[in-house]
Parts: C-alpha cells; sequence; structure tokens
C-alpha cells in the first residue's frame, strides 16, 4: 500500500460517507446515487478525486468520472 486514498474511497467521502450512500450504480459514464442527506455531498471533495462533474437533483446525485465508471462502481461497493 502506497498510503493514497483511492478515487473510490475520495467520492465516497465526496457523497458524505458509507452511511450517506443508499445505493450507487454505474450509468455509463456516471455514478448515479442516492443519498440520505443531500446537504453532506461536498463538490470540492468530488472535484479533487478527479470527476468531470457532479449533478444533482435533491437525494440523486450524479458523479460523471467518463469510462471508468462500471469499475467505480464496483470499487464503491466492494467498500461499502
Amino acid at each position: 500500500m502506497t498510503g493514497m486514498v483511492s478515487k473510490a474511497e475520495q467520492i465516497i467521502a465526496g457523497l458524505g460517507g458509507v452511511n450517506n450512500i443508499v445505493e450507487i450504480e454505474p450509468c455509463i459514464t456516471r455514478l448515479r446515487s442516492e443519498v440520505v442527506n443531500a446537504n453532506l455531498v461536498n463538490e470540492a471533495v468530488l472535484r479533487a478525486a478527479g470527476v468531470h462533474g457532479v449533478l444533482r437533483a435533491g437525494k440523486i446525485v450524479q458523479v460523471i468520472v467518463g469510462p471508468e465508471a462500471d469499475t467505480l462502481a464496483g470499487d464503491i461497493e466492494d467498500l461499502m
């Protein structure tokens, strides 16, 4: 281990932590997630993780990550 925080871990943190994520699923170039508390979502943390954008609609947050969405969703689910 290099001590580096993985992109998946950064995205979880940006979404307010494991306990704030109801579900997450890949959708082509996006991670579509439902969160418990949208106020805990930190777009600055998500952008620092290298995501391309964040779309919010209430408790639904779409994190635009590009073609690695499937891999990241799997990594995130493993961490949850």
